[in-house]
């Protein structure tokens, strides 16, 4: 599994189409977020922001291999397992993204609440920035795993679907990152730093099932 990654890895950062979403990202971070701001209302910004770059990276590592190619590591490594480790590839990337961007927002933002009076635990809200944000980052690849080949071939489905669905993960009520996200903006209002762990496990366990539920299919279809 380790040299599948190593090698869908190489792929992404050759091919480039990792650049959009990132810099979207960036962008956003950019007009959203100002120095000055309270921290935890940051963070959950932040960390939703990451759920649909993360899905959209996700898509990007399954469609971006040739066929030719994809044929011969599925031949050699089996279909599900090359296709899991594309979208872990995915997923490692929008937690590295993740995790820089959420230390970088906890640099530039107050350590208060809402109110701009109460103190917050600028280390605590950091680890809850980073759950939060590593929650979103799942939940996207969920997203991105299931609105992606095998599932969906066709782009004029697939990408509506991706939308459709990375917004619900986003405002749904019942979804992991929308609790995350919720929560350090209500801890933000109450003066109080969340942990998110219910929301991430919640996440990974999704995110686990979507992984099988792709890979399973992966290996029935050909590619």
């Amino acid at each position: 599994m380790t040299a599948l990654m190593r090698y869908h890895a190489a792929l992404l950062v050759r091919s480039q189409r990792w650049l959009p979403p990132f810099l979207l990202y960036a962008a956003f971070l950019a007009i959203s977020i100002q120095a000055g701001q309270p921290v935890l209302d940051s963070l959950g910004y932040t960390a939703a922001a990451l759920l649909p770059v993360a899905a959209w990276l996700a898509r990007i590592c399954v469609t971006g291999e040739p066929d030719a190619a994809r044929g011969c590591v599925a031949a050699a490594a089996g279909p599900a397992r090359a296709h899991v480790a594309c979208l872990l590839v995915a997923l490692a990337g929008a937690t590295a993204l993740g995790t820089l961007a959420i230390l970088a927002v906890t640099l530039l933002s107050d350590p208060v609440a809402s109110d701009h009076r109460t103190r917050v635990p600028l280390a605590a809200a950091c680890g809850a920035g980073l759950l939060a944000a590593l929650a979103c980052a799942l939940l996207g690849t969920a997203v991105g795993a299931l609105t992606s080949r095998p599932l969906l071939r066709s782009p004029g489905r697939a990408v509506p679907a991706l939308l459709l669905a990375a917004l619900l993960s986003l405002v749904a009520t019942g979804s992991p990152a929308q609790a995350a996200v919720q929560g350090l903006v209500t801890g933000s209002r109450q003066g109080e730093v969340p942990l998110p762990l219910l929301p991430l496990a919640a996440a990974a366990l999704l995110t686990a099932a979507a992984l099988a539920l792709a890979g399973a299919l992966a290996s029935r279809r050909s590619p």
